[in-house]
């Protein structure tokens, strides 16, 4: 397998360094996937084919000039051919990937940007040294120097980047930043980084487990829970901004952001905690807002009359004053089934109102199967959370779709009592329309899945009983009247109706146009419900260029927000550092009104 995998690098490294690119598309078998993560195409881009690579490589090979391709690993069998983890290098950065053979031909590349040139990442051997062995009459300690960071910043000092959101997403973005000595300014509406995280309902743990959920630079203590609690996780990332020394204003809302494509400038005006007015000059501007954009408000007809409290899930923070009432949860996603299970452990009367078929998975069963690259076995086996997220990433979204759908058909065997107690409830449940399964759903719509951690047993058992197969007709007084005429009582109701896309917070910063311009964010173009096509094998919108200049979307969950964070950040980087970044594919205009 070795010498197969060093014979092909070798071909292609000749292929690539006498640019013939007919050569080097030859390589690859016809249907293959080469998936970039900057280093040849300045964007997240998977090409499907070997006539997306011949044409990528025509129009980018000349100013990347690759070389030195290399095993830099043990080769491995995997069911999709021999595996490799590869290096090389371009005109303006390091690069790493894995390669698949079969055949002798290239089945998936995965190359992604390690370092730029230049600007590498100060860690290890790299680390600054901290302090000046030297007397210093004029010396600043660095308290001193922070406090002098700090009040200059935004007034004579301007920031290279505005992030918007204090969240995980912008934390580690933030973080990634200033190890590359680029000056970024977190805006967070909250009091405190981590509001995000305590402000949610009470009950809220993570469901993915911790190997998975690292931020970059610092893992997670080896005592640290498996699935941490959320008041926990907002202390974490609090703890994380004040190590890293991220400059962040609290308690501060943007009120207006506008781009001068003259000066290449973005204009923002911030309303800090104390209520003064600031406008800040940054060349990007990052919407780290989570997954989402603002919350889908409940809009059912009647709801003025209702007597009883009506809340959005963003909006319930725990069923105590709720002990004894009747309460109905619309929806049945993560929020529904969480919301259900804390009003039920506080005394209320719980209904569930299913609108459509869930994605449910039982916790354990899921950290076995889909998450054995992320666990302590893996850690003993030396795959690291940072080799996991490669191998990750080298599976393109075409042939991952597939490796679920097997996943899952496992899934369904092995846990089949599991499903029929929630058929016999009366839960309805899929595996999606293509039975790919939750994490494909989770990519595609970001809603309508459950990873199990208690309340399925609740709904098996009677104790949270399910309303099905019927619409909401209008609200009464005292309730709910549906389609069918059934009516229910209900003191609290608490709408699970999700969140919009998180263009449409450009809409409420920049414009109405941009926003829709952009068009939405997640999303495959599946052509599933929620995802329509055209397939475009990466997510709208995410970690790379825009159709607009200068702004940029960072989000997700922890894992998520910890790989991509590394990438935004070497493209806002090479941006400030004047590297030329000419952008292959970059998104067109949103003209479909998606």
């Amino acid at each position: 397998m070795e010498q197969e995998i060093d014979k092909w690098l070798a071909a292609l490294d000749g292929a690539l360094q006498r640019r013939d690119i007919a050569a080097a598309a030859a390589l690859f078998e016809i249907e293959s996937y080469w998936r970039d993560l900057l280093t040849f195409t300045w964007n997240i881009k998977t090409m499907e084919g070997r006539d997306a690579i011949e044409d990528m490589l025509t129009a980018c090979l000349d100013r990347t000039a690759p070389s030195d391709w290399k095993r830099s690993g043990p080769a491995e069998q995997t069911e999709d051919g021999a595996a490799a983890w590869i290096t090389f290098e371009t005109a303006t950065a390091w690069g790493t990937g894995r390669v698949t053979i079969r055949d002798g031909l290239c089945h998936i590349l995965l190359t992604t940007m390690e370092d730029l040139k230049g600007h590498e990442d100060p860690r290890g051997r790299r680390r600054p040294k901290g302090i000046e062995h030297r007397a210093d009459r004029n010396r600043k300690t660095w308290a001193e120097q922070r406090a002098a960071t700090r009040a200059r910043l935004g007034h004579e000092d301007q920031p290279e980047v505005v992030i918007i959101g204090g969240g995980q997403g912008g934390v580690a973005l933030a973080a990634r930043l200033k190890q590359l000595g680029v000056p970024a300014l977190i805006i967070e509406k909250n009091p405190r980084i981590g509001d995000s995280w305590r402000n949610r309902y009470r009950s809220l743990v993570l469901h993915d487990p911790v190997w998975y959920d690292h931020l970059p630079y610092l893992p997670f203590p080896d005592t640290w829970p498996v699935f941490c609690p959320k008041d926990k996780m907002g202390d974490w990332l609090e703890a994380y901004a004040t190590i890293f020394e991220l400059d962040a204003w609290t308690g501060t809302t943007c009120e207006k952001a506008d781009w001068d494509a003259a000066s290449g400038q973005w204009t923002v005006r911030v309303r800090r905690a104390d209520g003064e007015e600031t406008t800040l000059s940054p060349r990007q501007l990052v919407f780290c807002t989570g997954a989402y954009g603002p919350p889908r408000l409940p809009d059912f007809a009647g709801q003025e009359d209702y007597q009883g409290v009506l809340l959005h899930s963003s909006q319930y923070s725990e069923g105590a004053p709720f002990k004894g009432k009747r309460a109905l949860v619309i929806g049945a996603g993560s929020s529904a089934h969480d919301v259900a299970v804390d009003l039920w452990e506080a005394g209320a009367e719980v209904s569930m109102f299913q609108r459509r078929a869930s994605i449910v998975v039982r916790s354990e069963t899921l950290m076995e199967l889909a998450f054995d690259i992320y666990s302590e076995d893996a850690i003993e086996k030396g795959l690291t959370t940072e080799k996991a997220d490669l191998l990750g990433a080298a599976t393109p979204y075409a042939l991952f779709a597939d490796k679920q759908k097997r996943l899952y058909k496992t899934i369904r065997e092995r846990d089949a009592d599991f499903y029929a107690a929630l058929d016999k409830a009366g839960f309805a449940y899929d595996f999606g329309e293509d039975d790919t399964g939750l994490m494909m759903r989770a990519l595609r719509t970001a809603s309508g899945y459950y990873i199990d951690v208690g309340a399925s047993t609740l709904i098996a058992n009677g104790d949270i009983p399910i309303i099905s197969n019927d619409e909401i007709e209008c609200l009464t007084p005292s309730g709910v009247r549906f389609a069918s005429g059934r009516e229910v009582q209900a003191d609290v109701i608490v709408a699970c109706t999700g969140y919009q896309s998180m263009n449409e917070a450009v809409a409420g910063l920049v414009d109405r146009e941009t926003a829709d311009r952009l068009g939405p964010c997640w999303g495959l173009g599946s052509g599933v419900r929620g995802d329509p096509g055209p397939w475009l094998g990466e997510l709208r919108n995410m970690w790379g260029p825009t159709a607009h200049p200068a702004l940029w979307f960072h989000g997700g969950n922890l894992a998520l927000s910890r790989f991509y964070s590394k990438f935004v950040a070497m493209q806002l980087k090479a941006r400030q550092a004047g590297i030329d970044t000419p952008v292959y594919a970059r998104p067109a205009p949103c003209q479909s009104g998606l």
